[in-house]
């Protein structure tokens, strides 16, 4: 497939782009400084700005899914969720935030006590983006939150999938890697089972 990420090179899109490539897909890594784009067989580093609405629309259109891998608080939602639309994008993926996950029916993590109050405004937005997804009539769309530790670590390939709630392992603590949420990612690319939905993945 012909696949376009939207901040490639940050650590869960340069994640992301190295699964997709391994894989054989053709990736069209887009980032403000290309440069930093680790060079791969089947990508091609291109320069981008997510506040451009009709420049990321052009750079979008062609490809078979767009995913977006940038944090919310250095991009617009409906800037991006109109690029996406505009291009004529086959589906666009979007790499969620844990905040926004359910920790009890209707509770979402971002409005627990013992929320980090550092990753709050940017967990907020995320919350925004999605709920703006939600409402979305037309785009084919699909939002995969992390679990609440997102780090850097290993490529295991064993992982469990959720939907809106948070998933926690048996000593309590919800994690996962960069490396094994890109497999999940190009897993969901390769075979859809959440089209206009989010989930989420965790150890």
């Amino acid at each position: 497939m012909k696949i376009v990420v939207i901040g490639a090179s940050g650590n869960a899109g340069s994640r992301i782009t190295a699964e997709l490539a391994r894989r054989g897909h053709t990736v069209t890594a887009i980032a403000r400084n290309p440069e930093k784009i680790v060079a791969q067989a089947n990508v091609t580093p291109t320069a981008g700005d997510a506040m451009d609405q009709a420049g990321l629309a052009r750079l979008l259109a062609g490809h078979d899914a767009a995913i977006s891998s940038i944090h919310f608080l250095a991009s617009d939602p409906a800037k991006l969720i109109g690029a996406a639309k505009d291009s004529k994008v086959g589906r666009y993926l979007v790499v969620g935030g844990a905040g926004s996950l359910e920790v009890a029916p209707g509770v979402r993590l971002v409005t627990t006590p013992g929320f980090p109050v550092v990753y709050k405004a940017e967990a907020e937005k995320g919350a925004a983006f999605l709920d703006l997804l939600r409402a979305e009539k037309e785009l084919n769309w699909t939002f995969l939150s992390p679990s609440a530790l997102f780090t850097a670590g290993e490529r295991t390939g064993k992982f469990r999938l959720g939907t809106d709630q948070l998933l926690t392992a048996a000593d309590g603590k919800s994690s996962i890697s960069f490396e094994d949420f890109a497999v999940a990612l190009a897993d969901e690319i390769e075979r859809p089972a959440h089209i206009r939905q989010r989930f989420t993945v965790g150890y």
